[in-house]
């Protein structure tokens, strides 16, 4: 892990921002960037993500615990014979990559926000095997038409969904997660993290963070995460809390934490 002060040091700033990018207005992306103590963030993004660790003290260790949930799934993806991967929502560049997990798999990562794509692509120069796609997850019509070509839907792909359904607002979100599943061969897998309300009396000061930033967040109920899996099989052990699902390191720092949900699908 980079020292708080290299960290610091290596702080980004307005100056740095690419152009057409409004550095003042907080990005999910970067904040989330922020809890993986990344240095890929803007003072705006940092000040967003201080408000909600004042709300959840706990949401840096919450991230982690979603990072080392993605690398499991990963590797079962891969004993799964998965070889093409969509990586939706995939933020900015961090440790334990899906390219990393899956080497042997096509991957293609996809995000709508323009430094990601920068950094994304940026990471990714060299490697015949992955792509860095700018699309927006909220648009699956087009998405589907950005990654064919990318992708061979009459293979078998993996969709990763990773902390992105809930910015996507409403029965929209079950809508996008249908038309993926339907354009999509049998063999195919989906994986889920998603957030819930832990505290409702506090959530509404988290929330208001979101709404003021690049994305708001929409929070629903173990019951409505479950539907995304409508016409997948759940891998055992089902819908859980991300430490419960196979965890193989008894270090994990999302132990007790119960910020959301995960689970694998399979197609039939």
């Amino acid at each position: 892990m980079i020292a708080a002060n290299t960290a610091k040091s290596r702080e980004k700033n307005v100056d740095d921002a690419p152009e057409g990018v409004d550095p003042n207005v907080p990005n999910v992306a970067r904040m989330y960037d922020y809890f993986l103590d990344g240095k890929d963030n803007f003072a705006a993004d940092r000040a967003a993500a201080e408000q909600i660790l004042k709300t959840f003290p706990h949401t840096k260790e919450a991230a982690r615990s979603n990072r080392a949930f993605l690398r499991r799934a990963v590797r079962h993806l891969v004993d799964e014979g998965a070889r093409q991967i969509v990586d939706l929502g995939a933020g900015l560049p961090t440790q334990g990559n899906t390219h990393e997990i899956a080497p042997e798999a096509r991957v293609v990562y996809v995000d709508y926000d323009a430094v990601v794509c920068v950094h994304g692509r940026a990471l990714l120069a060299r490697r015949d095997n992955v792509d860095f796609l700018q699309a927006d997850v909220r648009e699956p019509e087009a998405l589907l038409d950005k990654l064919d070509g990318m992708v061979d839907f009459d293979r078998p792909v993996a969709f990763l969904m990773l902390t992105v359904l809930h910015f996507v607002p409403g029965d929209h979100a079950h809508e996008v997660v249908r038309k993926l599943r339907d354009a999509s061969a049998p063999g195919s897998h989906l994986v889920v993290s998603h957030a819930v309300d832990p505290t409702p009396d506090v959530t509404p000061q988290a929330l208001e963070v979101y709404r003021r930033a690049t994305a708001a967040l929409n929070l629903r109920t173990r019951e409505e995460i479950e539907r995304f899996f409508d016409g997948y099989e759940l891998a055992e052990p089902g819908l859980v809390y991300p430490y419960d699902w196979r965890t193989d390191d008894p270090g994990d720092p999302g132990k007790g934490i119960t910020f959301g949900y995960v689970g694998v699908g399979r197609k039939p």
